[in-house]
């Protein structure tokens, strides 16, 4: 799995960060999901490698603006191209609301099917949000001015690499065979050949996991969501000498991070949604706001707008 960070910024945008919106490419399914759409979105696409007609799933974390203004020109762009076909969003209750709003008062048509799911019950409960059989999604409710979501995406663990020169080499027919041989299955051949799948594939693959945790001041919530995972992508708002301006906004410091990534357990942390007052040349930056986050947990880095990072273990920055 691959992130790219199309926004990182909070609040506003700056002349190098735009406002939230991270994209986790599944290479291997020629798909995108993408977590919040902030206002100009769509440009940060046109500005990145990215292929926004592989778009499947848009997650929302909640209903402020930085986050959700974007979202109806993307999908208005969408119907437009005429290549979509189809967009599942997940997100808050009013996200429909507002959706249904806003297309229907600028009398936009969207020509492909659009399904909206809540996710509050599933945060609630516990119960998984998605689970298309290769790929888990989970919620739960954060600590925010409004209601708020983090998600946490597993791909689950997968065969590993089939040899397919080998089994030409055993004068193995291809077909519908090689899927039950790459699945790892014992098979039966027309010549009466037993083979055994697991002899013609390489280690079993691990799976992988990333989270995605704003807006929210320091949350235990956060931290059983994010228990275990690869990459944990946290927002970082406010500095910890400004603790007490992110408690009263309800939003995270370089350290309620870092503290998040070391209670959880997790391998790597990135720090985003980074308030301007950041800016490189000001009395704090965000290279002090690294700091102070290593301080704590050192595997950590500081999110920039087109940052494209691979979540497996064992990988990193593309």
């Amino acid at each position: 799995m691959q992130v790219t960070f199309l926004g990182t910024s909070s609040g506003v945008p700056t002349r190098s960060r735009n406002v939230s919106a991270v994209a986790l490419r599944l290479p291997q399914r020629a798909e995108l999901w993408l977590f919040d759409c902030g206002e100009a979105t769509q440009h940060q696409f046109l500005r990145s490698e990215l292929r926004v007609s592989q778009l499947r799933r848009i997650f929302v974390t909640h209903m402020h603006g930085d986050h959700v203004l974007g979202l109806p020109g993307l999908l208005a762009s969408l119907g437009l191209a005429g290549s979509c076909s189809g967009l599942d969003l997940y997100g808050p209750d009013p996200l429909r609301d507002y959706l249904e709003g806003v297309l229907r008062t600028t009398s936009t048509r969207i020509g492909y099917p659009l399904r909206i799911h809540r996710v509050r019950e599933a945060a609630r409960s516990g119960a998984l949000l998605l689970d298309d059989g290769e790929i888990t999604v989970r919620t739960t409710a954060l600590t925010h001015r409004v209601p708020a979501y983090a998600y946490r995406i597993d791909r689950k663990p997968r065969p590993g690499s089939f040899d397919v020169a080998r089994a030409r080499e055993l004068g193995i027919p291809p077909g519908p065979v090689y899927g039950a041989l790459k699945a790892g299955r014992t098979v039966t051949l027309e010549d009466g050949r037993i083979i055994r799948g697991d002899a013609l594939c390489g280690p079993p693959r691990p799976g992988c996991s990333v989270v995605y945790c704003t807006d929210t001041v320091f949350s235990e919530a956060a931290v059983d969501l994010a228990r275990g995972a690869d990459l944990l992508i946290h927002e970082s708002t406010f500095s910890h000498g400004e603790a007490a301006m992110a408690i009263a906004r309800q939003h995270s410091t370089s350290t309620m991070a870092a503290q998040t990534a070391l209670e959880a357990g997790v391998r790597r942390l990135v720090l985003t949604h980074l308030s301007p007052r950041y800016l490189p040349g000001n009395p704090m930056t965000p290279d002090d706001l690294l700091a102070e986050a290593r301080a704590i947990f050192p595997d950590t880095q500081i999110a920039r707008d087109f940052l494209t990072l691979e979540a497996d273990p064992g990988r990193d920055e593309v």
